[in-house]
């Protein structure tokens, strides 16, 4: 058997290749385990025995059960390590707020699902205005916009507003129908203090042909965009997500501590990424506030931990809720060996921040940030944030791509080798020094992510749909 173990208080280990008996990025005994004692991996408990477990025998869901303290009591005891800045550049699309994009892109937003199809039909007839530096011209349909109440309402309007101030958006065109409850009144207003030349609106009842209105204004845009050029641009307008889906065995062992190296030398050069996934960390939420780089950091990443168990608490539903089928294929057991293996993408530095769904990203290093652990949800939600790129490690794999360039990042040879048309990276070589350069790369327009023909956008819906 080929094996891992991760840290000398471990009392499991995992298999790297299935052996028949254990399946591949499975665990195992490394002592005989009674029941009810603690299973712990990464020098941490993932839960307790449902049963004796000998020595070499395999651990999983049938002999293994959360250990999850819903009513957890945290406490602030910082702890983490100082990182020694330096500085560095890339070349990018400077915006008039100080922001800068690593691409030249045009969005089509509709302020209502009722006006898709028209988004759609000016995506597709927009292609032939792509010229010169424009890197596309995308419509970024949702189902959502009307019939939602309360904090709904509210948060569609403020993440739609956050998706057409992200950098990577050079101009940006919302199409209303002109009866939805998000209405273009709304927006404007909401974005009336970033001073924003670059947008554009209308509704399709004030118009008499909305295909024809439309494209005018995005031919507009593109003879301007067409002309944009790249700059040099200090790396502190940089901004990173940290994302993971359909994570396996390996996840916490190859891409999320890979991805988490990234992180440390992205935010000691100056830049910045975001983590989110709040109910993934569920399990691992004290490690994550022994980082918080402040007492008052530490007791708003408190309330948006607590504020989550309360709302599944109040669905009914219990906060372990969690790893998905494919997680437990793929070798996780419990939420908390996922959790630890999740965090793992925010490497070792301090976070300086927490922010509201929606929310813009204001501070220079790691911030976390408000979201579910759903990876269209999560992924738009880290680029309405400000990322300019999200590193998205997987073990099972995923076509998706958010409406910002969408790096996937493979834990293991296999899906990297089977869904070579998916995966820009093979983490399982632990090679920290080519994916930064695949990174930088894709930073400065030299390479282009695979999924990056895709580009999609989800909510985070809590409320009632009249």
């Amino acid at each position: 058997m080929k094996e891992v173990i991760i840290s000398e208080k471990d009392n499991v280990g995992v298999n790297l290749v299935g052996d028949g008996k254990i399946p591949a990025g499975h665990k195992f005994a490394l002592k005989n385990i009674k029941k009810g004692e603690y299973i712990v991996k990464y020098g941490e408990i993932i839960g307790r025995a449902t049963q004796d477990v000998v020595k070499g025998e395999w651990v999983h869901t049938h002999n293994v059960q959360s250990h999850l303290d819903e009513k957890a009591h945290y406490v602030y005891e910082p702890s983490f390590p100082k990182i020694e800045k330096a500085s560095a550049t890339f070349q990018g699309y400077k915006r008039k707020n100080g922001r800068a994009g690593i691409r030249n892109e045009i969005y089509i937003i509709p302020t209502v699902g009722c006006v898709n199809n028209v988004c759609r039909r000016l995506e597709k007839l927009s292609q032939k205005f792509i010229s010169g530096s424009i890197d596309g011209i995308f419509a970024l349909t949702h189902q959502f916009g009307c019939s939602q109440l309360g904090q709904d309402n509210e948060n569609i309007k403020k993440l739609l507003c956050s998706v057409a101030l992200n950098p990577n958006a050079s101009f940006v065109l919302f199409v209303g129908l002109g009866c939805e409850n998000n209405s273009l009144a709304g927006i404007k207003e909401y974005l009336k203090p970033y001073n924003r030349d670059n947008i554009a609106y209308f509704n399709c009842q004030d118009v008499k042909d909305e295909t024809e209105y439309g494209l005018d204004i995005i031919k507009d845009f593109a003879d301007k965009a067409k002309d944009l050029k790249r700059e040099t641009v200090d790396i502190q307008e940089l901004c990173i997500g940290l994302k993971c889906g359909g994570s396996d065995g390996y996840s916490g062992l190859t891409a999320n501590p890979l991805v988490g190296k990234i992180t440390d030398r992205i935010v000691s050069l100056g830049g910045s990424a975001i983590l989110t996934e709040v109910p993934e960390m569920f399990g691992a939420e004290q490690l994550l506030m022994n980082k918080c780089r402040s007492k008052e950091v530490f007791e708003r990443y408190k309330k948006m931990i607590e504020d989550f168990k309360d709302y599944y608490l109040s669905q009914g539903f219990p906060v372990y809720e969690n790893p998905s089928p494919g997680n437990k294929k793929g070798g996780i057991t419990t939420l908390e060996e996922k959790s630890l293996g999740c965090i793992k993408k925010a490497g070792n530095t301090e976070i300086v921040d927490v922010l509201d769904y929606g929310e813009l990203v204001k501070e220079q290093g790691v911030s976390a940030l408000n979201a579910p652990g759903n990876d269209l949800i999560a992924a738009t939600a880290l680029a309405a944030s400000g990322c300019q790129i999200v590193l998205f490690t997987t073990g099972r794999g995923t076509p998706f791509s958010t409406f910002v360039p969408t790096m996937k990042i493979a834990s293991n040879d296999r899906i990297s080798q089977y869904k070579d048309n998916w995966i820009d990276f093979n983490a399982y070589s632990m090679d920290d020094k080519s994916l930064y350069d695949m990174l930088v790369s894709a930073i400065n327009g030299k390479y282009k992510c695979k999924s990056e023909d895709i580009r999609e956008i989800a909510f985070y819906k809590t409320g009632v749909t009249l």
